[in-house]
């Protein structure tokens, strides 16, 4: 509940108060935003699973920000595009975590079906 909370925060701020990021930042920027969008599905992956720390989802959420927006600021300095390192690495730890997140959601509504199958079985069993 207080994810959405949060989202519906944000989307109000972002409507209410339109702010515009200058050229010159788009890379670090975006660099930054893949960061964070990875970060909040491994937490949701996380939090799925039951295995969610909040120190851990804060220190890797600043820590791949501040490591995307250092590889494009040394890439612009040296003239290659270093960015792409953290755009394919933090790319394909989004399709993994959405392919957790999908394979957890979907392997739990099948063991819960299958415990409730189960537990009908036996009380069928007990009623003859």
């Amino acid at each position: 509940m207080l994810e959405i909370v949060g989202l519906l925060v944000g989307l109000a701020a972002g409507l209410l108060f339109p702010w515009t990021i200058p050229s010159q930042y788009s890379l670090y920027a975006a660099a930054g935003l893949l960061a964070a969008l990875d970060s909040a599905l491994g937490g949701f992956r996380a939090r799925i699973a039951g295995e969610f720390k909040l120190d851990m989802f804060l220190s890797g959420t600043i820590g791949n920000a501040v490591i995307a927006i250092f590889l494009t600021w040394l890439g612009q300095n040296l003239g290659l595009p270093l960015y792409l390192a953290a755009v394919v690495v933090f790319g394909t730890r989004m399709f993994q975590n959405f392919a957790e997140i999908r394979r957890e959601l979907l392997t739990s509504r099948q063991k819960s079906a299958k415990i409730n199958q189960d537990m009908g079985s036996l009380e069928e069993d007990h009623t003859r």
